[in-house]
């Protein structure tokens, strides 16, 4: 019996020093894995799309055609007055003074009546100060530049003029000039300017008006000018 004995508490002390984890110092902690974070599926940044994709049109449409049309026949102006047709040269609206708007104009311009166009060669420091134009009643355009030393110019086309005074200003005869191709009548205005007009009372007719310089160059000026091709 004692021999029994000895040999149970001997399996007992063996047993409990193989299921301990700890060292005997203590010294070791069990180590810890943080839980792994998922953004939540109802809300937060990674999750979150732009409320509306970018457009790969664009937002408006360009007009297709101006709100005018232009009429299909032309005024025509009294028998005997002179009918401008292009330069044998031509001309193009890339020569045309001003900026790219200002050749967008004349060309537009150009492509949409039955009349020539004209447009002013100017040295640089002249610049648009004005413009318009109408396709109705046979069309009209009118184009102003301001230009050094208080120059300044306004060219006037087309069906601008209901009477038969050709809107001339007021004035003297001073013999006739240059008119890009054409010979047009010149006129010393009153206010010491000077207006040069080609077709005077006809529909279409043309007339070039300017101040704040001598006559020889206004007659510069108007024999610069050159047709836009329509």
């Amino acid at each position: 019996m004692l021999a029994l004995a000895a040999v149970a508490i001997l399996v007992a002390a063996c047993g409990g020093s193989a299921t301990s984890d700890s060292p005997a110092d203590g010294s070791a902690t069990p180590s810890v894995v943080a839980p792994t974070e998922s953004a939540s599926s109802s809300g937060g940044d990674a999750s979150v799309e732009p409320s509306e994709a970018p457009s790969d049109e664009p937002s408006a449409e360009p007009s297709e055609a101006p709100s005018e049309t232009p009429s299909e026949e032309p005024t025509q102006g009294p028998s005997g007055t002179p009918s401008l047709q292009p330069s044998p040269s031509g001309g193009s609206a890339g020569l045309c003074a001003g900026n790219a708007d200002n050749r967008d104009f004349y060309a537009s311009v150009a492509a949409a009546v039955d009349w020539t166009v004209y447009c002013p060669v100017l040295p640089s420091g002249w610049f648009v100060d004005s413009g318009s134009y109408r396709l109705a009643g046979g069309g009209r355009m009118i184009i102003g530049y301001k230009g050094p030393g208080g120059r300044h110019i306004q060219l006037s086309e087309g069906s601008f003029c209901a009477d038969g005074s050709g809107c001339v200003p007021d004035g003297t005869d001073a013999g006739q000039a240059t008119f890009g191709s054409e010979t047009g009548d010149l006129v010393s205005t009153s206010d010491g300017g000077y207006a040069l007009v080609v077709a005077r009372g006809a529909q279409p007719s043309w007339l070039l008006v300017g101040s704040g310089m001598d006559e020889a160059a206004f007659r510069q000026i108007a024999a610069n000018l050159i047709v836009v091709p329509g």
